[in-house]
Protein backbone atom coordinates (compact mmCIF):
# COMPACT_ATOMS: atom_id res chain seq x y z
CA UNK A 1 0.00 0.00 0.00
CA UNK A 2 1.44 2.96 -0.76
CA UNK A 3 2.18 5.85 2.15
CA UNK A 4 1.83 9.40 1.91
CA UNK A 5 5.26 9.48 4.11
CA UNK A 6 8.40 7.23 3.15
CA UNK A 7 9.91 5.16 4.22
CA UNK A 8 13.36 6.55 5.52
CA UNK A 9 16.09 3.91 5.97
CA UNK A 10 16.80 3.79 9.14
CA UNK A 11 20.04 4.14 11.44
CA UNK A 12 22.27 2.01 13.50
CA UNK A 13 23.12 5.33 16.13
CA UNK A 14 21.73 7.04 18.83
CA UNK A 15 19.09 9.91 17.73
CA UNK A 16 21.41 12.29 19.78
CA UNK A 17 22.64 14.77 17.55
CA UNK A 18 25.99 14.66 19.41
CA UNK A 19 26.78 11.46 20.03
CA UNK A 20 5.63 -3.68 25.75
CA UNK A 21 2.42 -2.56 25.56
CA UNK A 22 2.03 0.79 25.96
CA UNK A 23 2.74 2.13 29.29
CA UNK A 24 -0.67 3.41 30.34
CA UNK A 25 -1.76 3.80 33.99
CA UNK A 26 -2.37 0.73 35.98
CA UNK A 27 -4.22 1.97 38.90
CA UNK A 28 -6.30 5.08 38.97
CA UNK A 29 -5.19 5.56 42.66
CA UNK A 30 -1.70 6.48 41.21
CA UNK A 31 -3.44 9.73 39.38
CA UNK A 32 -3.09 13.19 40.56
CA UNK A 33 -6.53 14.64 40.53
CA UNK A 34 -7.16 16.11 37.11
CA UNK A 35 -7.95 20.12 37.22
CA UNK A 36 -11.14 19.62 35.34
CA UNK A 37 -13.97 20.91 37.11
CA UNK A 38 -16.07 17.10 36.64
CA UNK A 39 -12.86 15.40 38.16
CA UNK A 40 -13.88 12.92 40.60
CA UNK A 41 -13.39 13.77 44.57
CA UNK A 42 -10.57 11.89 45.99
CA UNK A 43 -10.56 10.72 49.18
CA UNK A 44 -6.94 10.06 50.45
CA UNK A 45 -5.52 7.68 52.55
CA UNK A 46 -1.90 6.45 53.68
CA UNK A 47 -0.59 2.93 53.62
CA UNK A 48 3.19 2.13 54.99
CA UNK A 49 6.03 0.78 52.76
CA UNK A 50 8.94 -1.51 53.97
CA UNK A 51 11.38 0.47 56.30
CA UNK A 52 8.59 2.43 57.92
CA UNK A 53 8.40 5.29 54.45
CA UNK A 54 4.32 6.07 54.26
CA UNK A 55 2.90 6.36 51.21
CA UNK A 56 -0.59 8.41 49.89
CA UNK A 57 -2.94 6.62 47.87
CA UNK A 58 -6.06 8.00 46.46
CA UNK A 59 -9.07 6.11 45.81
CA UNK A 60 -11.03 6.78 43.18
CA UNK A 61 -14.47 5.76 41.41
CA UNK A 62 -14.61 7.92 37.86
CA UNK A 63 -18.08 8.89 36.55
CA UNK A 64 -16.82 8.43 33.13
CA UNK A 65 -13.92 7.89 31.22
CA UNK A 66 -13.78 11.84 30.27
CA UNK A 67 -12.40 12.79 34.05
CA UNK A 68 -9.13 10.83 33.17
CA UNK A 69 -8.33 13.48 30.75
CA UNK A 70 -5.44 15.14 31.66
CA UNK A 71 -2.92 15.44 34.33
CA UNK A 72 -0.19 13.56 32.13
CA UNK A 73 2.97 12.61 34.05
CA UNK A 74 6.44 14.52 33.22
CA UNK A 75 9.22 11.89 33.44
CA UNK A 76 13.00 12.88 33.47
CA UNK A 77 15.08 11.52 30.66
CA UNK A 78 18.41 9.85 32.30
CA UNK A 79 21.52 10.10 30.80
CA UNK A 80 21.52 7.41 28.34
CA UNK A 81 20.07 9.91 25.97
CA UNK A 82 20.02 13.13 27.74
CA UNK A 83 23.32 15.24 26.92
CA UNK A 84 25.77 16.73 29.67
CA UNK A 85 25.19 19.44 31.63
CA UNK A 86 21.21 20.02 31.33
CA UNK A 87 18.19 18.20 31.98
CA UNK A 88 15.68 16.94 29.48
CA UNK A 89 11.97 15.81 30.28
CA UNK A 90 9.06 14.41 28.28
CA UNK A 91 4.98 15.04 29.34
CA UNK A 92 3.77 12.15 27.97
CA UNK A 93 0.00 12.28 26.71
CA UNK A 94 -0.18 8.75 25.63
CA UNK A 95 -1.30 8.29 29.58
CA UNK A 96 -4.44 9.70 28.09
CA UNK A 97 -7.07 7.56 28.23
CA UNK A 98 -7.46 7.15 24.33
CA UNK A 99 -3.56 7.41 24.69
CA UNK A 100 -3.19 10.55 22.54
CA UNK A 101 -2.73 14.79 23.66
CA UNK A 102 -6.19 14.93 20.87
CA UNK A 103 -8.10 13.20 24.25
CA UNK A 104 -8.34 16.82 25.48
CA UNK A 105 -9.11 18.40 22.46
CA UNK A 106 -11.75 16.15 21.93
CA UNK A 107 -13.44 16.70 25.11
CA UNK A 108 -12.58 20.83 25.08
CA UNK A 109 -14.37 21.14 21.75
CA UNK A 110 -17.32 18.74 22.54
CA UNK A 111 -18.11 20.13 25.70
CA UNK A 112 -17.95 24.41 24.27
CA UNK A 113 -20.38 22.97 22.31
CA UNK A 114 -22.88 21.61 24.61
CA UNK A 115 -22.74 24.57 26.54
CA UNK A 116 -23.22 26.88 23.61
CA UNK A 117 -26.14 24.94 22.91
CA UNK A 118 -24.55 24.24 18.98
CA UNK A 119 -24.68 20.44 19.83
CA UNK A 120 -27.49 19.37 20.81
CA UNK A 121 -28.72 15.98 21.83
CA UNK A 122 -28.87 13.38 19.10
CA UNK A 123 -27.07 14.89 16.66
CA UNK A 124 -24.57 13.61 14.54
CA UNK A 125 -20.48 14.81 15.57
CA UNK A 126 -18.10 15.47 12.16
CA UNK A 127 -14.56 16.08 11.93
CA UNK A 128 -11.60 15.44 9.78
CA UNK A 129 -8.42 13.60 11.71
CA UNK A 130 -5.02 12.15 10.61
CA UNK A 131 -6.39 9.38 13.39
CA UNK A 132 -5.62 10.81 16.93
CA UNK A 133 -8.65 13.35 17.30
CA UNK A 134 -10.71 11.16 15.41
CA UNK A 135 -10.27 8.32 18.04
CA UNK A 136 -10.55 10.81 20.62
CA UNK A 137 -13.87 12.09 19.30
CA UNK A 138 -15.15 8.87 18.59
CA UNK A 139 -14.36 8.18 22.44
CA UNK A 140 -16.19 11.24 24.07
CA UNK A 141 -19.39 11.22 21.50
CA UNK A 142 -19.30 7.29 22.66
CA UNK A 143 -19.58 8.02 25.75
CA UNK A 144 -21.98 11.14 25.39
CA UNK A 145 -24.47 9.59 23.41
CA UNK A 146 -23.81 11.14 19.91
CA UNK A 147 -23.47 9.41 16.75
CA UNK A 148 -19.80 10.14 15.23
CA UNK A 149 -18.52 10.47 11.45
CA UNK A 150 -14.89 10.56 11.16
CA UNK A 151 -13.06 11.43 7.47
CA UNK A 152 -9.75 10.20 7.54
CA UNK A 153 -7.32 10.67 4.40
CA UNK A 154 -6.35 7.06 3.07
CA UNK A 155 -2.47 7.34 3.83
CA UNK A 156 -2.74 7.14 7.61
CA UNK A 157 -2.13 4.22 9.30
CA UNK A 158 -5.07 1.43 9.27
CA UNK A 159 -4.94 0.05 13.00
CA UNK A 160 -6.63 4.36 13.61
CA UNK A 161 -9.44 3.43 11.29
CA UNK A 162 -10.42 0.09 13.24
CA UNK A 163 -9.84 1.82 16.69
CA UNK A 164 -12.56 4.40 15.67
CA UNK A 165 -14.91 1.79 14.25
CA UNK A 166 -14.39 0.24 17.35
CA UNK A 167 -15.55 3.21 19.19
CA UNK A 168 -18.99 3.22 16.96
CA UNK A 169 -17.93 6.05 14.77
CA UNK A 170 -18.24 5.31 10.92
CA UNK A 171 -15.05 6.13 8.70
CA UNK A 172 -15.00 7.49 5.81
CA UNK A 173 -11.43 7.15 3.99
CA UNK A 174 -10.92 9.79 1.89
CA UNK A 175 -8.32 9.84 -1.30
CA UNK A 176 -4.67 10.53 -0.78
CA UNK A 177 -4.08 13.06 -3.43
CA UNK A 178 -6.12 15.09 -1.61
CA UNK A 179 -4.41 15.30 1.45
CA UNK A 180 -5.00 17.43 4.62
CA UNK A 181 -7.41 19.73 2.69
CA UNK A 182 -9.38 16.94 0.72
CA UNK A 183 -10.37 15.17 3.81
CA UNK A 184 -11.57 18.75 5.42
CA UNK A 185 -13.62 19.42 2.78
CA UNK A 186 -15.10 16.22 3.19
CA UNK A 187 -15.84 16.58 6.39
CA UNK A 188 -17.55 20.20 5.83
CA UNK A 189 -19.67 19.28 3.04
CA UNK A 190 -21.21 16.01 5.10
CA UNK A 191 -21.90 18.60 7.99
CA UNK A 192 -23.73 20.79 5.22
CA UNK A 193 -25.77 18.61 3.68
CA UNK A 194 -26.87 16.28 6.70
CA UNK A 195 -26.81 19.20 9.53
CA UNK A 196 -24.15 17.43 11.53
CA UNK A 197 -22.18 19.29 13.64
CA UNK A 198 -18.43 19.89 12.73
CA UNK A 199 -15.77 20.01 15.33
CA UNK A 200 -13.54 22.05 13.17
CA UNK A 201 -10.35 21.64 15.50
CA UNK A 202 -7.86 23.33 13.08
CA UNK A 203 -10.25 26.91 13.72
CA UNK A 204 -12.12 26.19 17.39
CA UNK A 205 -10.46 28.43 19.81
CA UNK A 206 -11.78 25.95 22.45
CA UNK A 207 -9.17 23.59 21.34
CA UNK A 208 -6.07 26.19 22.84
CA UNK A 209 -7.58 27.12 25.49
CA UNK A 210 -8.45 24.15 27.07
CA UNK A 211 -5.04 23.46 26.68
CA UNK A 212 -4.21 26.81 28.47
CA UNK A 213 -6.27 25.54 30.95
CA UNK A 214 -5.31 22.45 31.56
CA UNK A 215 -1.99 21.62 30.13
CA UNK A 216 -0.26 24.58 30.71
CA UNK A 217 -1.48 24.69 34.36
CA UNK A 218 0.04 20.98 34.75
CA UNK A 219 3.67 22.04 33.31
CA UNK A 220 3.50 24.94 35.70
CA UNK A 221 2.56 22.66 38.84
CA UNK A 222 4.91 20.09 38.13
CA UNK A 223 7.94 22.73 37.60
CA UNK A 224 6.56 25.01 40.30
CA UNK A 225 10.05 25.97 42.30
CA UNK A 226 11.77 24.15 39.89
CA UNK A 227 14.36 25.14 36.21
CA UNK A 228 12.58 25.35 32.80
CA UNK A 229 14.25 26.96 30.50
CA UNK A 230 13.02 25.68 27.47
CA UNK A 231 9.35 24.38 26.34
CA UNK A 232 9.66 22.09 22.45
CA UNK A 233 6.27 21.09 20.93
CA UNK A 234 5.58 20.13 16.97
CA UNK A 235 2.11 21.52 15.56
CA UNK A 236 -0.97 19.44 13.96
CA UNK A 237 -3.57 21.77 14.92
CA UNK A 238 -1.08 24.14 16.99
CA UNK A 239 -3.53 23.74 19.90
CA UNK A 240 -1.17 22.58 22.04
CA UNK A 241 1.09 24.75 21.02
CA UNK A 242 -0.98 28.29 21.70
CA UNK A 243 -2.35 27.05 25.06
CA UNK A 244 0.90 25.84 26.36
CA UNK A 245 2.80 28.74 25.61
CA UNK A 246 0.16 31.03 26.22
CA UNK A 247 -0.05 30.02 30.40
CA UNK A 248 3.61 29.87 30.02
CA UNK A 249 3.96 33.15 28.84
CA UNK A 250 1.99 34.69 31.35
CA UNK A 251 3.34 32.99 33.97
CA UNK A 252 6.87 31.83 32.79
CA UNK A 253 7.96 34.72 30.31
CA UNK A 254 11.54 33.41 30.24
CA UNK A 255 10.91 29.99 29.19
CA UNK A 256 11.93 29.81 25.39
CA UNK A 257 9.27 28.16 23.13
CA UNK A 258 10.99 26.13 20.24
CA UNK A 259 8.26 25.12 18.02
CA UNK A 260 8.96 22.24 15.61
CA UNK A 261 8.02 21.39 11.86
CA UNK A 262 8.85 19.03 9.16
CA UNK A 263 11.84 19.59 7.19
CA UNK A 264 9.86 18.08 4.22
CA UNK A 265 7.21 20.17 5.14
CA UNK A 266 8.28 23.99 6.15
CA UNK A 267 4.85 25.66 5.68
CA UNK A 268 5.91 28.49 8.44
CA UNK A 269 9.87 28.32 7.27
CA UNK A 270 8.61 29.65 3.95
CA UNK A 271 6.68 33.04 5.26
CA UNK A 272 3.83 31.74 2.26
CA UNK A 273 0.13 32.29 4.85
CA UNK A 274 -2.97 30.12 4.55
CA UNK A 275 -5.28 31.39 2.42
CA UNK A 276 -8.78 31.22 4.40
CA UNK A 277 -12.18 30.66 3.75
CA UNK A 278 -14.75 33.18 6.49
CA UNK A 279 -15.11 30.33 8.63
CA UNK A 280 -11.11 29.78 8.40
CA UNK A 281 -10.94 26.96 7.25
CA UNK A 282 -7.99 26.31 4.28
CA UNK A 283 -8.99 27.28 0.57
CA UNK A 284 -6.39 25.05 -1.01
CA UNK A 285 -2.75 22.83 0.14
CA UNK A 286 0.23 24.77 0.63
CA UNK A 287 3.11 25.39 -1.56
CA UNK A 288 5.82 24.51 0.63
CA UNK A 289 3.96 21.31 1.45
CA UNK A 290 5.44 17.88 0.69
CA UNK A 291 4.91 14.50 2.23
CA UNK A 292 6.26 13.89 5.16
CA UNK A 293 6.71 10.82 7.72
CA UNK A 294 5.56 12.34 10.70
CA UNK A 295 1.66 11.79 11.31
CA UNK A 296 -0.45 14.04 13.39
CA UNK A 297 2.51 16.47 12.55
CA UNK A 298 1.76 19.79 10.10
CA UNK A 299 -1.12 18.89 7.52
CA UNK A 300 -0.99 20.55 4.02
CA UNK A 301 -2.08 23.31 5.19
CA UNK A 302 -1.62 25.98 8.17
CA UNK A 303 -3.92 25.92 11.00
CA UNK A 304 -5.94 28.97 12.08
CA UNK A 305 -5.26 27.57 15.84
CA UNK A 306 -1.48 27.61 15.57
CA UNK A 307 -1.92 30.77 13.67
CA UNK A 308 -3.38 33.15 15.63
CA UNK A 309 -0.41 32.35 18.43
CA UNK A 310 2.34 31.62 16.29
CA UNK A 311 4.09 35.56 17.83
CA UNK A 312 4.57 33.07 20.78
CA UNK A 313 7.24 31.17 19.14
CA UNK A 314 10.73 32.01 20.14
CA UNK A 315 12.26 29.50 17.58
CA UNK A 316 11.76 27.36 14.44
CA UNK A 317 13.66 24.27 14.05
CA UNK A 318 13.04 22.09 11.41
CA UNK A 319 13.15 17.98 12.14
CA UNK A 320 13.91 15.17 9.74
CA UNK A 321 12.15 12.05 9.06
CA UNK A 322 14.94 9.33 9.96
CA UNK A 323 15.99 11.51 13.31
CA UNK A 324 12.00 11.24 13.83
CA UNK A 325 12.23 7.67 13.49
CA UNK A 326 15.88 6.84 15.66
CA UNK A 327 14.72 8.97 18.30
CA UNK A 328 10.72 6.91 18.73
CA UNK A 329 13.26 3.74 18.85
CA UNK A 330 15.77 4.96 21.11
CA UNK A 331 13.05 6.40 23.66
CA UNK A 332 11.07 2.67 23.62
CA UNK A 333 14.55 0.83 24.16
CA UNK A 334 16.47 2.68 26.45
CA UNK A 335 14.11 4.57 28.41
CA UNK A 336 10.87 2.72 28.25
CA UNK A 337 9.28 5.50 26.80
CA UNK A 338 6.54 4.45 24.05
CA UNK A 339 5.56 6.80 22.13
CA UNK A 340 4.76 7.28 18.07
CA UNK A 341 6.51 8.71 15.35
CA UNK A 342 5.64 12.53 16.25
CA UNK A 343 6.72 11.51 20.05
CA UNK A 344 10.16 10.59 18.38
CA UNK A 345 9.93 14.00 16.35
CA UNK A 346 9.25 15.81 19.00
CA UNK A 347 12.76 15.02 21.20
CA UNK A 348 15.01 15.10 18.17
CA UNK A 349 13.94 18.64 18.06
CA UNK A 350 14.11 18.60 22.22
CA UNK A 351 17.98 17.34 21.75
CA UNK A 352 18.48 19.84 18.85
CA UNK A 353 17.69 22.32 21.29
CA UNK A 354 19.82 20.77 23.88
CA UNK A 355 23.36 20.88 21.56
CA UNK A 356 22.92 24.74 21.78
CA UNK A 357 21.26 25.81 24.89
CA UNK A 358 23.68 26.95 28.19
CA UNK A 359 24.51 24.42 30.90
CA UNK A 360 22.07 24.30 33.35
CA UNK A 361 19.04 24.18 31.04
CA UNK A 362 16.03 22.43 31.60
CA UNK A 363 14.17 21.34 28.45
CA UNK A 364 10.31 20.02 28.31
CA UNK A 365 9.15 18.49 25.10
CA UNK A 366 5.81 16.67 24.39
CA UNK A 367 5.40 13.01 23.09
CA UNK A 368 1.59 12.98 21.62
CA UNK A 369 0.78 9.67 21.62
CA UNK A 370 1.58 5.86 21.70
CA UNK A 371 3.94 3.90 19.46
CA UNK A 372 0.84 0.95 19.19
CA UNK A 373 -0.64 3.46 16.49
CA UNK A 374 2.36 3.15 13.74
CA UNK A 375 2.78 -0.70 14.02
CA UNK A 376 1.81 -0.32 10.10
CA UNK A 377 4.23 2.38 9.20
CA UNK A 378 7.50 2.88 8.63
CA UNK A 379 8.87 3.21 12.06
CA UNK A 380 7.93 -1.26 12.54
CA UNK A 381 9.55 -1.43 9.30
CA UNK A 382 12.46 -3.81 10.90
CA UNK A 383 10.52 -5.02 13.72
CA UNK A 384 9.63 -8.40 13.16
CA UNK A 385 6.98 -10.76 13.89
CA UNK A 386 8.68 -13.88 14.22
CA UNK A 387 12.39 -14.72 15.76
CA UNK A 388 15.48 -13.73 14.67
CA UNK A 389 18.91 -15.54 14.53
CA UNK A 390 20.20 -14.63 17.91
CA UNK A 391 16.37 -14.90 18.89
CA UNK A 392 16.31 -18.62 18.10
CA UNK A 393 19.84 -19.17 19.66
CA UNK A 394 18.22 -18.14 22.84
CA UNK A 395 15.09 -20.95 22.53
CA UNK A 396 17.93 -23.42 21.19
CA UNK A 397 19.61 -23.13 24.32
CA UNK A 398 17.40 -25.38 26.16
CA UNK A 399 15.73 -28.41 24.85
CA UNK A 400 11.97 -28.15 25.85
CA UNK A 401 9.63 -25.80 23.91
CA UNK A 402 11.36 -25.35 20.53
CA UNK A 403 9.69 -23.60 17.54
CA UNK A 404 12.20 -23.47 14.98
CA UNK A 405 11.36 -23.03 11.23
CA UNK A 406 11.41 -25.91 9.32
CA UNK A 407 11.67 -28.25 12.32
CA UNK A 408 8.87 -30.19 14.17
CA UNK A 409 8.03 -28.04 17.20
CA UNK A 410 9.74 -29.46 20.24
CA UNK A 411 7.08 -29.97 23.16
CA UNK A 412 9.12 -32.07 26.69
CA UNK A 413 12.95 -32.98 25.62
Amino acid sequence: REHLFFSPAFSSRSCCPSSTPSPRRVFASRRLPAPQSHAPKQKPSTRTKKKGVPVTTRAVIHENITTLIGNTPTIKISDKLCPPDVEMYVKAEYFNPLSSVKDRLALAVIEDAERKGTLKPGMTVVEATSGNTGIAVAMVCAQRGYPCVICMAEPFSVERRKIMRMLGAKVIVTPKGGKGTGMVKKAEELAEKHGWFLTSQFENEANWKFHEKTTGQEILRDFNGKNLTHFVTGYGTGGTFHGVSKALKANRPDVKICLLEPSAAPLLASGTKTERKPSGAPVASHPAFTPHPVQGWTPDFIPLVLESGIDMKDELIPIDGPDAMQCAKDLASKEGIFTGISGGATFSGALKVAKSAPKGSSILCMLPDTSERYMSTPLYDQIQADMDESELEIAKSTPSFQLIPGQEPILQA
